[in-house]
C-alpha cells in the first residue's frame, strides 16, 4: 500500500519508523531484530535509508595508501525487500542523486517494483567528497526534482531508452521539507519554492526534517499551504538520548535544538533519555491535538525510546 494511501484510510495516528542498513561487513540480523522489535508498534511503513559511497583511504602492505570508493552502508533495496516480503509491512525505499545515475536509478526501481515495493523517498543526498566517474552513455540527476520527474515518468511507462512505452512502475513519491529551511538556500520563501517545484514535479507526500519545536512545524505546513502545496506534510521527530546529540545532530542535520531541552540535558545528562522522551512525548501530543495523523520517528535503529514514548498513544 502506498503511503498516501495509508494517511486517507487511517482511523487512529500513523507512527511511521527510518532505519538504517547495516554497516558493510555486518549481516542483517540486528536489524531484522529492530523490526522485530516494532511489530507490536504495528508500523504502518518503515524507511529505509540510503547512503552514496564515500572517498576512503585504505592502507597497503608495503605501507602506501591508496584512495578508494565504497558504500558505507548498502543494501537498501534488499532489506526494504525483506520486511515488505517477511513481515509484510509496507517500506518506502530512500534514493538519492548524489553517486548514482539515472540507469542505475532506474534499475532500483526496475528491482524494487518487481519486489512489490511501492514507495520511494526521492532525495539529493549530501555532497560527493570525489567526483564520480562516469561513462560516455550514463546522466546524472542533479536534483532531487529531477529524480521525482525521472520517477514520475516511469508512471506512465517512460524509460530512458525511449521508444515505445513499457511497463508503467506506479511508485507513490515521498519527498524531504525542511521547517527551518534547507542549509543551503539563502531563504526560507526561496527553500519553499525548490520544495514546490518538487511537487509539481510528481511528488505525492512530504516528509520533514527533524525538528524540536512544534512551532516550526506549524509554520512550515503555513509557508507550504500558502504557497499551493495540498500534498500530507508528514512531521519527523528523533529523539535526544544524550549530551553528544546536543552537539552533532545541530552540526549533522543543520536543526535547532531549544535552548529549554538543551538546559535540562546538561543540567541532569545522567537522565538524557528520559528527559529526551518526555520531550518527544510531548511534542506528539501537540502534532496529535492539531490534527496531524501520521508522525514520523527517526529511530537509527534504537527502539526502546520511541517505544516508551508512544506508550500511551497506541494500543
Amino acid at each position: 500500500m502506498k503511503v498516501t494511501e495509508h494517511i486517507e484510510n487511517a482511523r487512529q495516528p500513523l507512527f511511521s519508523y527510518e532505519i538504517l542498513p547495516p554497516r558493510r561487513g555486518h549481516s542483517a540480523d540486528k536489524l531484522m531484530q529492530i523490526v522485530n522489535e516494532l511489530l507490536p508498534l504495528q508500523p504502518p511503513y518503515i524507511d529505509v535509508t540510503s547512503h552514496s559511497a564515500r572517498m576512503l583511504t585504505k592502507k597497503c602492505a608495503d605501507g602506501s595508501s591508496r584512495q578508494i570508493v565504497r558504500k558505507k552502508r548498502p543494501g537498501t533495496i534488499s532489506i526494504c525487500g525483506v520486511i515488505q516480503n517477511r513481515y509484510h509491512i509496507d517500506t518506502v525505499a530512500h534514493l538519492l542523486c548524489q553517486g548514482f545515475s539515472r540507469e542505475e536509478t532506474e534499475d532500483a526501481l526496475i528491482d524494487l517494483n518487481f519486489l512489490g515495493i511501492q514507495n520511494v523517498l526521492a532525495l539529493r543526498g549530501d555532497t560527493l567528497a570525489y567526483e564520480k566517474d562516469l561513462a560516455p552513455d550514463r546522466s546524472l540527476n542533479n536534483y532531487a526534482a529531477d529524480l521525482v520527474t525521472q520517477i514520475h515518468k516511469l508512471r506512465q511507462g517512460e524509460y530512458l531508452e525511449g521508444g515505445q512505452p513499457g511497463d508503467i512502475i506506479d511508485m507513490c513519491i515521498g519527498v524531504a521539507g525542511y521547517p527551518e529551511k534547507h542549509y543551503e538556500s539563502p531563504d526560507i520563501e526561496t527553500d519553499i519554492q525548490f520544495l514546490k517545484e518538487k511537487i509539481e514535479a510528481g511528488a505525492d507526500y512530504i516528509v520533514t526534517q527533524m525538528f524540536f519545536e512544534n512551532a516550526s512545524f506549524f509554520a512550515f505546513v503555513e509557508r507550504v499551504r500558502a504557497a499551493g502545496i495540498q500534498v500530507p506534510v508528514i512531521p519527523g521527530i528523533k529523539i535526544l538520548r544524550n549530551l553528544r546529540q546536543l552537539e552533532r545532530l545541530p552540526e549533522t542535520f543543520h536543526i535547532h535544538i531549544p535552548e529549554e531541552l538543551k538546559g535540562e540535558m546538561l543540567s541532569a545528562p545522567e537522565y538524557g533519555s528520559e528527559i529526551g522522551i518526555r520531550w518527544a512525548h510531548r511534542q506528539v501530543e501537540g502534532l496529535l491535538a492539531s490534527g496531524v495523523k501520521n508522525i514520523h520517528f527517526y529511530i537509527m535503529n534504537e527502539v526502546e525510546s520511541v517505544k516508551k514514548t508512544l506508550k500511551k498513544f497506541t494500543i
